[in-house]
């Protein structure tokens, strides 16, 4: 069966189901049944029985909105592409700009230590590890059902040939987590649950994604301010803590930090799309 005659019925049922990305996410369904890159799928033979069969049930699933990362199995971040699925939060293209801040930290120090806090998928983590392969790198995370999948991601990218990525089984409001590394760490980075308890998310996100990794309490902030006091802690004088946050917290969270003396330089940063997604600072001292 021709592949533009599939992927333009594909794109109508996924558009009468209120997908955004319809085109895009049949054009990636279609990749991922038929194994070749999004790019070349115009030179493909096209869909057996077999194939169409498996492309109409994700298409399906996709029109009832299950995330497109869970159907193919992989979500890209930055030059990475990390196993993903259920269980564990689907990384965002607007947070490649939080692990950049830390890569940019760690190749201006010629390496270092990062933690990266709420890794998920491992990320942040296995960015930084990618692309700054001096540096040493620790990711911490609670679920277990996320912690799966970060140490999959970790081995896979092991074998790859980078730096291994340190995993730890660990929860952010321990005020003994990592407590060896004490004002130690180049930087930290967290991409926390942060959505206020009852604010609408779409419906990939309501259905799928963990709860636990999205909501961050009544007023979004019950993750970011022990990762502030673990931060503090970890931290050597002059080290840098990134943070990701709701769009409606840039001011709630700099006045976090800014409080108590105990992070210097404390600055706003927007995404790709001018809203404000993280704030850095520097540990004091």
């Amino acid at each position: 069966m021709p592949i533009s005659t599939v992927l333009a019925a594909a794109t109508a049922e996924l558009t009468r189901a209120g997908v955004s990305s319809a085109r895009v996410d049949a054009e990636l369904l279609a990749a991922a049944v038929l194994g070749v890159p999004r790019g070349r799928l115009a030179l493909s033979s096209g869909f057996d029985y077999i194939d169409k069969a498996r492309f109409d049930e994700f298409v399906s699933r996709r029109a009832a909105r299950e995330p497109v990362q869970y159907l193919t199995g992989s979500a890209p971040f930055r030059y990475l592409d990390l196993m993903v699925g259920p269980g564990v939060f689907v990384p965002r293209p607007e947070t490649e700009l939080l692990a950049e801040a830390g890569i940019r930290e760690l190749r201006a120090r010629g390496g270092g230590t990062l933690v990266d806090l709420c890794s998920g998928s491992g990320a942040v983590a296995l960015a930084v590890a990618h692309e700054v392969p001096a540096a040493r790198v620790l990711a911490v995370e609670r679920s277990e059902a996320s912690l799966d999948w970060l140490r999959a991601n970790a081995r896979r990218r092991a074998a790859a040939g980078d730096r291994p990525v340190e995993v730890v089984s660990g929860d952010v409001t321990d005020p003994d987590l990592l407590a060896e590394l004490a004002a130690t760490v180049d930087a930290v980075l967290c991409n926390p649950p942060y959505v206020p308890l009852g604010t609408p998310v779409p419906a990939e996100v309501a259905g799928h994604d963990p709860a636990d990794a999205v909501f961050g309490g009544p007023d979004g902030l019950a993750v970011i301010r022990p990762v502030r006091e673990r931060a503090a802690a970890l931290l050597r004088p002059g080290g840098l803590l990134a943070v990701e946050h709701d769009e409606s917290h840039a001011d709630a969270v700099a006045d976090l930090l800014a409080t108590g003396g105990r992070f210097t330089e404390v600055t706003g940063h927007q995404d790709l799309t001018g809203r404000p997604r993280f704030v850095t600072a520097l540990r004091a001292g």
